[in-house]
């Protein structure tokens, strides 16, 4: 009985230790907005792309990335970097043409 509910907790370790976005669209105090480069390794953020119940919608614009969830996607001068991943992510975003923000 031990053995599984040590178990049990070590299963509930990954959700337990996601932070939530912040309502002002700030992630470890970093806003969630602006010029992104897409990296694969060493990122700022670890994201996982889904279709359902994101995170955070995105909407990729080509100038005046100034609030939520407004990403310009940069080769250089980034103001965060964004891994993508399929599993433990920081947290979810879906792509989107309109509305972007915190989902």
């Amino acid at each position: 009985m031990k053995k599984y509910f040590i178990l049990f907790l070590l299963c509930l370790l990954p959700t337990a230790l996601k932070a939530e976005i912040n309502p002002d669209c700030t992630y470890n105090g970093i806003p969630l907005y602006g010029r992104v480069k897409i990296v694969e390794h060493f990122a700022d953020f670890r994201v996982k792309a889904v279709f359902f119940l994101p995170d955070l919608r995105v909407q990729q614009v080509s100038s005046f990335a100034n609030s939520c969830g407004r990403w310009q996607l940069v080769d250089s001068f980034p103001d965060f970097t964004v891994q993508f991943v399929d599993v433990l992510p920081d947290f979810t975003i879906q792509f989107v043409e309109s509305f972007p923000g915190i989902g």
